[in-house]
């Protein structure tokens, strides 16, 4: 998935305020991704949410500290997101090649009893029971199984994880988090809250408490 452009980054401006543009841009290409990804089915637009996530996970893990408290809860949240849908995505790249597999080894026994066969006018089950991979295919079959059952788990938990995130406000705490600014200390000694990039008193870390419910 391609990254979006981020407009409007002022090269002369402080990295706190462009870096704050990023993220905003990075969480609306996450959350773009529901409801579809809500579908079982739409297996790449849950792909491309997790890159989305990575991303959005990634520039938290670094400037976190120069935004409010919440935006390195933030990181950890989407990293836990990233990580079950990579674990989702596992099962959807793993399931075709081992349908692919027994697909190919179907086709190899068909021919190997079909030679067993000889001049026969017809097949003798006896020749079938030999094929070659009578054994794998139980194998095979159950490892299918497991994957799609595992898979439809893990999906579910991935349903209730993003309920959790709308129902805990994660949009605009982020958001909210974005605009804060931790309290800086001069040469003098002297704390000061830097202005917000709309102009504004940023709220310091004691007016969000971080203590609040995740």
């Amino acid at each position: 998935m391609k990254a979006r452009k981020v407009k409007g980054l002022d090269p002369e401006g402080p990295l706190a305020d462009n870096v704050a543009r990023i993220v905003a841009v990075r969480l609306d290409e996450l959350l773009g991704f529901m409801p579809r990804a809500a579908d079982p089915k739409e297996v790449e637009a849950l792909h491309d949410l997790r890159i989305a996530a990575k991303r959005l996970r990634y520039l938290l893990e670094l400037f976190a500290p120069s935004f409010g408290p919440y935006a390195a809860k933030a990181a950890k949240k989407a990293r836990k997101l990233q990580d079950l849908v990579g674990e989702i995505h596992d099962a959807d790249v793993t399931l075709p090649r081992v349908e692919a597999l027994v697909a190919e080894l179907r086709e190899h026994d068909a021919a190997r009893v079909q030679e067993g066969a000889g001049d026969a006018t017809d097949l003798d089950p006896e020749v079938t029971a030999e094929a070659p991979h009578r054994t794998a295919f139980r194998g095979l079959e159950t490892l299918d199984v497991h994957l799609r059952a595992r898979r439809a788990l893990l999906f579910e938990r991935f349903l209730e994880s993003w309920k959790d995130l709308e129902r805990q406000g994660f949009r605009a705490r982020l958001e909210y988090a974005l605009t804060e600014r931790p309290d800086a200390i001069t040469e003098d000694g002297k704390t000061i809250t830097p202005p917000s990039h709309d102009g504004n008193r940023a709220p310091s870390s004691e007016d969000l408490r971080s203590d609040a419910p995740a």
